[in-house]
């Protein structure tokens, strides 16, 4: 994709022209800052960072103050990327009203640029009222993980007949509800593609295969750095837990052993005034 400043008319552009859709998770300055630079479109401020950054065991206990915490922390290191921030569980469930109230509250607080649901027909009323709010909405279908409970579990979803056509119907509903885009979460590549092929918006997938419009992976995933969970759909481009480890390993002896600070880090003073000292 281009240079210029990504947009959700960026995305709908990407699809026409094929030009595949690059996205990546952050949930701070510095990292946001990172990835803009690198070029990736899109960065996505996941209710994933529950599990990677605070330490749950799903993303289930995710706050709204924490999610616009870290929203906000995000938007001052990106320039050029499409920042979409993750609505959390119960954020948008109760009702429209809220739903919209706390979408809102990601771009005027957070800094995000759009927001991200979960959910068929359920959250279509939702959808549609926060597209009318002028906010812009990514969906997301198939392994949605904050119904984990109700999966039983993490899942590939969509892998009979009903289930394959509950995805697709789901799918142009979103789109017809405004949705500009919409991420496909363990699901059959097969059934991806096919999603992909019947939909005017971008696809983005994560364990979905190589036929969506775009990709996404959580950075601590694709970096190495997260050791609890590694899904078959991740690559590991880094292995940056391991050398993390090694480089504190290496800290820890120097400091031991009195080879670090060396002269070269430290600050020098006058000797006369330390003689009148």
């Amino acid at each position: 994709m281009a240079k210029d400043k990504i947009t959700v008319q960026s995305f709908k552009a990407a699809k026409t022209e094929k030009k595949a859709i690059s996205m990546l998770t952050a949930y701070d300055y510095t990292t946001a800052t990172l990835l803009d630079e690198a070029g990736v479109d899109s960065i996505l401020v996941g209710d994933s960072l529950g599990m990677v950054m605070l330490g749950y065991d799903s993303t289930l206990r995710v706050t709204m103050d924490e999610m616009i915490h870290h929203t906000k922390a995000a938007a001052r290191g990106t320039q050029r990327a499409l920042l979409i921030g993750d609505m959390p569980f119960l954020s948008y469930h109760v009702s429209v009203s809220e739903a919209v109230r706390n979408a809102g509250r990601f771009v005027q607080e957070g800094g995000a640029e759009a927001v991200k649901l979960e959910g068929g027909p359920d959250i279509i009323d939702k959808v549609h009222a926060i597209v009318k709010a002028q906010i812009p909405v990514l969906g997301h279908l198939g392994l949605t993980p904050q119904s984990l409970n109700m999966f039983g579990g993490f899942k590939v979803q969509g892998k009979d007949i009903e289930a394959a056509r509950r995805l697709v119907d789901d799918a142009l509903l979103l789109q017809d509800a405004g949705a500009f885009g919409l991420v496909l979460e363990c699901v059959p590549d097969t059934l991806a593609r096919l999603i992909s092929q019947k939909l005017d918006i971008p696809t983005i997938g994560i364990g979905a295969g190589p036929h969506c419009d775009g990709q996404v992976l959580v950075i601590q995933d694709m970096l190495g750095m997260y050791r609890k969970l590694r899904p078959k759909f991740v690559k590991t481009y880094a292995e940056l837990g391991d050398a993390t480890v090694e480089a504190v390993k290496n800290y820890i002896h120097e400091v031991r052993e009195g080879e670090f600070p060396r002269n070269e880090h430290c600050f020098q003073m006058d000797g006369s005034l330390l003689a009148k000292l």
